[in-house]
């Protein structure tokens, strides 16, 4: 079954690279998602942290992501990537020894896997609910 988008000279690509702003926007979002989801995991482990600390806990996994999807890269690498970063983020800003560490990185990676699936499916109901 043909989609009828070879040309003489191969395939044409289904997607096209994002305008910036698209991307800057999509990164932004990512992160401030991120970053709620890293301080939540967090205040689980260590009790009473400075929320700003999570700011820059957030960044480093989004710009992982979008570069893992603008340069075409393996999913399974960027997410290593991103978990490294991650953690790496997490032992410095806040201070914590590397076990500490890890456990803080794999609550913050169980905490963003379950609330992007409850606000994923919340807009999948949305947006096809009858009107």
């Amino acid at each position: 079954m043909s989609l009828g988008l070879s040309v003489s000279s191969g395939l044409v690509g289904l997607q096209s690279s994002p305008s910036s702003i698209a991307a800057l926007g999509t990164v932004g979002l990512l992160a401030l998602f991120l970053s709620v989801t890293a301080h939540l995991a967090a205040r689980n482990v260590l009790g009473d942290v400075a929320p700003l600390k999570a700011l820059g806990v957030g960044i480093g996994p989004a710009v992982i992501s979008l570069a893992t999807q603008l340069l075409s890269l393996p999913s399974g690498l960027g997410v290593g990537v991103a978990l490294a970063v991650d953690g790496t983020a997490i032992k410095l800003l806040y201070d914590q020894p590397p076990r500490t560490s890890a456990y803080i990185t794999l609550i913050h990676a169980v905490i963003t896997v379950i609330l992007g699936a409850v606000l994923g499916g919340a807009v999948a109901l949305f947006v096809t609910a009858p009107t």
